[in-house]
């Protein structure tokens, strides 16, 4: 089966991406971001149980002292989930998910109203109700699989749309993940789903190769070391590896203690030539970009 998905990759891909191969802009409420030079997407999560900060912005006050703070130290974007995704994670209702993100979207735009909204839901009647609130982006951790109104949804909102890979649900994607070639599987999985979402009528796509989504600690970090392949879809490249299990495991120490980790990976995914790091800590995140910046510079000066 793996070498008719290798064959079938560079054909999809030519016929599919050929006029956005050289694709680095997207649409966010008529402005449009230039993900040549890379941005940074602060984490907001809402939901009480998230691996790292769950619980910690469930007041207003927090919700937006935390948003300012990210904004001030340089996110581009804010993502917002009110699901957690962590492995394992209990399943919530389509309507708890609503009552816990739609105020914060409104509330969020209410004091900060310039601000670019992700937010991050698998559920198109979720996504719908948030970009009319205002949100900017669309992130859905699985690609339309979840939810088959989601690319519809998506094309009709006009809205650009970060489709991630993974294998199965929250609740059982880490029960035994197995690929031949993870890296070789994750861009076929792709050149599949741009294929059916530029059908769809969705412009602008973003891909999340999913750290951490489905796959074991040697499948991340054979990923992380492949990544180049994934330029082959001509599409802007998102990194989630905030103080995830890949660094905190690895290094044998707590998601609080994973800050130093997170950079090294993020720097790592910079050199590879990513458009977007979503972290929980902006500040470094950004650090991180200019010094790869700089670097760049000089290698092509």
């Amino acid at each position: 089966m793996q070498s008719l998905q290798a064959k079938n990759i560079a054909l999809i891909l030519r016929c599919d991406n050929i006029a956005h191969f050289f694709m680095t802009t997207i649409n966010c409420k008529g402005k449009l971001i230039d993900l040549s030079s890379p941005k940074v997407m602060g984490i907001l999560n809402i939901t009480p149980d998230s691996f790292f900060d769950g619980g910690r912005y469930q007041r207003e006050s927090a919700i937006l002292k935390q948003t300012e703070k990210m904004l001030y130290e340089g996110a581009h974007f804010i993502d917002i989930g009110a699901y957690s995704s962590r492995p394992g994670a209990d399943h919530v209702s389509e309507e708890e998910e609503k009552q816990r993100i739609v105020p914060v979207v409104s509330s969020v735009l209410k004091h900060f109203p310039n601000t670019l909204i992700s937010v991050d839901t698998f559920r198109a009647s979720v996504a719908r109700i948030c970009v009319q609130e205002g949100a900017a982006i669309v992130n859905d951790i699985a690609s339309g699989n979840l939810d088959p109104e989601m690319f519809a949804t998506v094309a009709d909102l006009r809205v650009p749309y970060i489709m991630m890979h993974m294998k199965g649900t929250p609740q059982n994607m880490q029960q035994n993940p197995q690929y031949d070639n993870v890296a070789k599987e994750v861009l076929y999985y792709f050149s599949e789903k741009i294929s059916k979402a530029r059908e769809a009528g969705i412009d602008d796509i973003i891909i999340d190769p999913g750290f951490g989504f489905a796959k074991t600690l040697k499948h991340n970090y054979e990923l992380l070391n492949q990544m180049e392949l994934l330029h082959q879809t001509g599409l802007p490249v998102l990194v989630g590896v905030s103080r995830k299990s890949m660094i905190y495991r690895l290094l044998d120490i707590s998601p609080d203690e994973a800050l130093s980790g997170t950079t090294v990976v993020n720097t790592i995914a910079l050199l590879k030539g990513i458009g977007i790091l979503r972290v929980h800590d902006v500040k470094e995140a950004v650090q991180s970009i200019e010094i790869v910046t700089q670097l760049n510079a000089q290698t092509t000066s």
